[in-house]
């Protein structure tokens, strides 16, 4: 196994991987981790058949979004708030896999989809941000259909945090606390009883990955990869959390409050005094 990768990307551990040009997987940088190594991780733990309707949701610049159906024969929705659709067409046109991808601007917390639509919902490094809303898992498996698969994957915990570690102090910002744990997740996931968590790990030299990543496309990003150099792995790393959807049924999504206005005056009368009680405000003797 190549310990480090080099400027080309090559590692012997994502095989798959290896096959994308790293000038293309460069030009579709959108975030802090290799999209393609994470999702090859990641499907590693799942099962994609050709033909599937996958939701890619948080895609980013649609690199993991093309991976996925070259790779495993899928149709995919790639899902982003932030990035353009039609950059995304651009580089899954020039692709060629405009017939079986489809490029959507999306907000994850309201998602225009019908209910049990998709075999799969994969996200690469975006669950975080909006992921850890105890409500939010029944919003989002709502789109999938029982016996799916909901399957995540990005930066994470080692263990869960009550301080943040000396090494990490002065990279670590207010928002990172929404980092988690492999176990964490699968307890936020497995309570609900909507999924039955399959996988909850964390990738095996996972840190140096992210040190790898950082030294190839941002490699003035100091802070961070000090403080990932600095950390060895002992708080953080990349998880990985899979599960089954349940045939649990979901309440509908409440979309609106109706309500009928009714006129009453919006305040008091005048107040008489009440003889057996005294005057309002007095002791009533």
């Amino acid at each position: 196994m190549n310990a480090e990768p080099g400027p080309d990307l090559w590692t012997d551990e994502f095989p798959r991987s290896n096959a994308y040009s790293p000038q293309w997987l460069r030009a579709a940088v959108s975030g802090g981790a290799n999209p393609l190594w994470l999702t090859e991780w990641l499907t590693s733990a799942v099962q994609l058949q050709p033909g599937m309707r996958v939701l890619d949701l948080g895609c980013g610049r649609a690199a993991s979004s093309v991976f996925l159906h070259e790779e495993f024969g899928v149709d995919v929705v790639a899902a982003d708030l932030w990035f353009s659709p039609t950059e995304n067409h651009r580089r899954i046109h020039d692709a060629g896999a405009d017939a079986h991808v489809v490029p959507l601007r999306a907000d994850a917390r309201s998602l225009p989809f019908a209910d049990g639509w998709f075999d799969a919902i994969l996200s690469v490094d975006s669950f975080v941000y909006y992921g850890t809303d105890d409500l939010y898992l029944a919003d989002l498996a709502r789109f999938l259909r029982p016996g799916g698969t909901l399957a995540v994957t990005g930066a994470g915990l080692v263990h869960e945090l009550t301080e943040v570690p000396a090494a990490l102090e002065d990279w670590w910002q207010p928002d990172l606390w929404c980092l988690h744990s492999a176990q964490w997740w699968r307890h936020h996931w497995q309570r609900t009883g909507i999924v039955t968590v399959d996988v909850a790990d964390i990738m095996p030299d996972g840190w140096r990955r992210w040190l790898d990543w950082q030294l190839a496309v941002s490699p003035t990003n100091v802070v961070e990869i000090d403080a990932v150099r600095a950390d060895q792995g002992r708080t953080l790393g990349y998880v990985r959390v899979v599960a089954t959807r349940t045939a649990l049924e979901l309440d509908p999504p409440v979309t609106a409050a109706e309500t009928d206005y009714e006129t009453h005056p919006h305040r008091r009368g005048p107040v008489t005094a009440d003889p057996c009680r005294g005057h309002p405000g007095g002791n009533g003797s």
